[in-house]
Order: structure tokens, then C-alpha cells, then sequence
């Protein structure tokens, strides 16, 4: 089979689906692999690597003309033109995006969106959300210390004594759970909060405190379960008092880390107008939700005032809302995700190196958008 990696275009993108570990393995099954040239260059992957991993280097017309290629994100409409009918794209894809899939069924494709993976023990191999988010919560930790006009860790120095910094973190999935470990390196204070009370104990166990917000009724407890490995929207009674009890951690807290994303939902915002007014001036929010905001304000995440893509100042607090913190780690982050690729092909490949699928194994069928041109349902419910 002839598998294509084509250069990441997306404004920012940095990271590559293929890495020369990959394509080296890919190789070995007998498969073509061409990379377009300069395609892992801001990853720190020079071409001479992957042509010693057996891979050819070619231009987009090449990479787009494979029978598979493999993306990181979806490829856009000038892209789209150059995709052979028949051949089958995998990469980050937007399950929840319906009219892409149509696009791409138009295009003659066949489209896996490894978002839509179950959250099982079968899939965490290759489990993109996870692999990226992990690196997601490290910079946000990284990216808050940067910014923050203080030390984290408290000191002891000949001119007096530095506190610690007291940081905050709402929502403890993959991100949340490695910024609250990175922060914790650093020498920060470290706080938790999350609807889930199953993550306590994984809060816990890491050094943070878990910010606890009792159940009233049988439907915040359901809720609070979660759904699939997924966060679900919670009852506004719960969210009241959540809010109620948060906000006055946040007005104590130097540095908020905020990770809450439900899918297929606007993010939900836990931090409001006012209550940055009463955060003390140099206080940090990085905000992991920025750009899944309402229609009414899409460019806002966890925080009203994040701004997409930009560092903020309001009411001397300064917000980041960067959207892609894997990029800022892009050859770790392309180590990741070219492996969890990797995992998924053998469930689409068979022994001979032919493309086989099969609709009875649970991960190909939630990740299957469209086949051969016919487009399928949003393979990912929230």
C-alpha cells in the first residue's frame, strides 16, 4: 500500500502524523511511504531521517495521491482536491464536524476520525485525545509559570522568605491531572476541582487537594458519573453550587489551570467577569477550553474574557488561550500520535498489507465517518 504524510498547513500546526520510528515500521510491512518534503521539519524530523527510515520524500501531490494518508488535522478544501477517490485518510478529524464528513464523502473518501475512539482499555493505545491532552497540561502548567510574575516553588533565600504559589486546577482528565503533577514539580500550592468524584483519589494521590462539591440529587450524581470516559453536562443546581464554592478558591489562587470540555458541548464557563475583578493583580488563568466557547461568544472557553489564540490582560489578570499547547511540543507530541496512529492501522491492515475493514471491532466502527464516499453518522455522541 502506498501511505502518504503530507505537511501540516493549519495555522500553528507544528507536529507530523509519521515520525522516522513510524515510517520504519511501516517499511518493514512492505509498505511505500512518502513524506512531502520539510513535512516533519518544525518537529525536529529532518528529510535525510526519514529516508534512512526507507521513506521517499516527495511534494503534496505525491503524499495526497496515496492509497492512505495520514493527517494530524483535516485536511482543508485545496487539500481535499488533490485526494484520490478511493483512498482512505485517517488523522485527528472533527467527528462532531458533520459537514466536513460530507465533504469528505463527497471527495470519494474513506475517513477515520481517531477522536471518536472508545474510552476503553482496548483503545488507549491509541487514544489521541489522551496522548495530546498529556502534553496539553504540561505546557499549560510550563506556560503558567512563564507568565506568572513570582517564583512557584517557596524559598528561602539571605533577603526573606518566597511563598509558594497557590494554583488551581478545574477539571482533572488527562490534562488537568498532568498539569496538577507538573505544577506540583514546580513547587506550587495545588488545588482541584471536578465533577467526577471517582478522580478524588487520582487528585490525591498526586499532592493536590480535591475541592469537593456534594451531590443534592440522584441526577448530579448520575451526571457527575460521567458517560464513556466523557464529562457530561451538569444540572445548573450543581453548577450553582460549584461555583459558589470555587470562586472563592479562585480569588485565593495565583495561577488557574482550566481543562473542562464536554463533547459536543459549548465549554462551560466556570470562570466569570466578576470573578476575575477579584483576582489579585499578576494572578495567571491558562485556559485549555479557549475557542469552545457559546455562539455567542465562541472564542471564550472555561474563562468569559479568553481570547482564541492570544495572551490577555483584564483586570491586571493575564489570559492565555492558546489552542493547540501540543505544538509547543512538537516532537514529543508527533512521537505520540505517530504511534497511536500506528496501533490503529493494524485494526484497518491486514497481514498482507491490505486495507481490511472490519465493522464488528468496536474501535474501526466509532471511528469510521464516511466509506467510500457514503457518509455515515457522527461516529462520536456526546
Amino acid at each position: 500500500m502506498h501511505i502518504g504524510i503530507p505537511l501540516e498547513t493549519y495555522p500553528g500546526e507544528t507536529r507530523i502524523a509519521a515520525t522516522p520510528e513510524t515510517v520504519s515500521k511501516l517499511v518493514a510491512q512492505g509498505h511505500r511511504v512518502t513524506v512531502q518534503k520539510d513535512a516533519g521539519a518544525r518537529a525536529w524530523f529532518s528529510d535525510q531521517a526519514f529516508l534512512m527510515a526507507g521513506a521517499e520524500i516527495g511534494d503534496v501531490h505525491t503524499a495526497f495521491a496515496a492509497d492512505l494518508v495520514l493527517k494530524v488535522r483535516a485536511p482543508n478544501p485545496t487539500e481535499l482536491a488533490l485526494s484520490k477517490p478511493g483512498s482512505v485518510l485517517v488523522g485527528m478529524l472533527n467527528p462532531l464536524d458533520t459537514e466536513q464528513a460530507r465533504l469528505f464523502a463527497q471527495a470519494g473518501l474513506t475517513a477515520f476520525a481517531l477522536e471518536a475512539a472508545p474510552r476503553t482499555t482496548r483503545a488507549q493505545s491509541l487514544d489521541v485525545l489522551s496522548s495530546q491532552a498529556n502534553i496539553a497540561g504540561y505546557r499549560a502548567a510550563l506556560l503558567a509559570a512563564s507568565l506568572y510574575p513570582r517564583f512557584l516553588p517557596m524559598l528561602m533565600t539571605a533577603a526573606g522568605s518566597v511563598k509558594a504559589a497557590r494554583v488551581l486546577v478545574l477539571g482533572a482528565g488527562v490534562a488537568g491531572l498532568q498539569a496538577i503533577a507538573t505544577a506540583k514539580r514546580l513547587g506550587a500550592v495545588v488545588e482541584a476541582s471536578d465533577a467526577r468524584p471517582a478522580v478524588q483519589e487520582q487528585i490525591e494521590s498526586l499532592g493536590a487537594k480535591f475541592i469537593s462539591v456534594p451531590y443534592a440529587t440522584d441526577d448530579e450524581r448520575a451526571a457527575g458519573e460521567g458517560s464513556g470516559g466523557y464529562a457530561r453536562p451538569m444540572p445548573a443546581s450543581w453548577l450553582q453550587r460549584q461555583a459558589t464554592q470555587v470562586r472563592e478558591r479562585i480569588r485565593q489562587s495565583d495561577i488557574i489551570i482550566a481543562t473542562a470540555l464536554i463533547p459536543g458541548h459549548p465549554a462551560p464557563i466556570l470562570i466569570s467577569e466578576e470573578t476575575v475583578k477579584t483576582m489579585q493583580p499578576g494572578s495567571v488563568i491558562v485556559d485549555l477550553a479557549a475557542g469552545h466557547g457559546a455562539l455567542s461568544n465562541p472564542s471564550a472557553g472555561n474563562c468569559a474574557l479568553t481570547e482564541t489564540d492570544k495572551v490577555v490582560t483584564r483586570y491586571g489578570v493575564q489570559i492565555a488561550g492558546y489552542t493547540n499547547l501540543p505544538a509547543l511540543a512538537a516532537t514529543d507530541a508527533s512521537t505520540l500520535y505517530a504511534r497511536n496512529i500506528l496501533a490503529f492501522l493494524k485494526l484497518i491492515i491486514d497481514s498482507s498489507g491490505a486495507l481490511a475493514i472490519n465493522l464488528q471491532d468496536e474501535i474501526v466502527a466509532a471511528t469510521l465517518l464516511c466509506r467510500a464516499g457514503q457518509q455515515l453518522k457522527p461516529a462520536h455522541k456526546p
